[in-house]
């Protein structure tokens, strides 16, 4: 039986210089939009398996893993290094895409890859390092501080003042908390992208904007919780 022939589009693209594809049309992708152009023709399918395209993807959407010790730990990923860890990352966590459970001997490291934008723009990005062979990792909740109690980080948002000022933070924010496992090459986004609710501390005047996602384990079920504070500047 004869192969059917190519569709329009796919010829299209086979006339086209790698080049061009891989210069002009692949990096204006996202990586949701380049992993569906794999399915769309051959000549497709070999651009979007191009490591530095994913690499680019992934230092964009998630400015935290452009550290070169991030970097270093993606490129070992397996399914495509990046691609492998944006297919990790990108989806958030669901009772249907938990983690398998690896083999392997458990890291004495993990790293929290941060980023928080409001309105598409970067206000926050950290990367951390969580050492887990010390006695306080084993105590339950299990907690990470990002900044010390006294540690102040400016950002472009003025300070929250009424209940339509909070509701504008709730529109407007979204959180990537990526949790790396260096040791399994596993990777998982903890964050619910979006706040859950924005709140006003009734003792402080802090407001609080908290990210929320249920993880299914063995015995049950995890809850991850992440909070953003704001402490008003008039305070001092």
């Amino acid at each position: 039986m004869n192969s059917p022939p190519p569709s329009a589009a796919e010829a299209g693209f086979s006339t086209l210089h790698p080049d061009i594809i891989e210069s002009h049309i692949l990096t204006r992708l996202d990586g949701p939009a380049l992993a569906s152009a794999a399915c769309c023709s051959t000549t497709l399918r070999r651009g979007s398996s191009l490591d530095h395209l994913w690499s680019s993807i992934c230092h964009s959407t998630w400015p935290s893993t452009a550290s070169p010790s991030v970097s270093q730990v993606v490129s070992t990923f397996p399914d495509g290094g990046p691609r492998g860890f944006f297919s990790h990352a990108f989806p958030l966590l669901a009772e249907a895409n938990t983690l398998v459970l690896s083999s392997s001997a458990p890291p004495t490291e993990l790293l929290s890859a941060v980023d928080i934008h409001h309105r598409g723009q970067l206000i926050f990005t950290k990367l951390q390092k969580t050492e887990t062979d010390k006695d306080w990792f084993r105590r339950l909740p299990f907690r990470i501080d990002l900044l010390e109690p006294k540690d102040v980080v400016p950002t472009p948002i003025t300070y929250p003042v009424g209940d339509g000022a909070c509701a504008e933070i709730l529109e407007g924010m979204t959180l990537s908390w990526i949790l790396i496992d260096p040791i399994g090459r596993r990777a998982a986004n903890l964050s619910s992208h979006k706040p859950v609710t924005v709140q006003r501390h009734w003792i402080t005047g802090e407001v609080q904007a908290r990210f929320a996602s249920i993880l299914a384990a063995d015995y049950g079920h995890v809850q991850c919780g992440i909070v953003v504070t704001w402490a008003d500047p008039r305070a001092g």
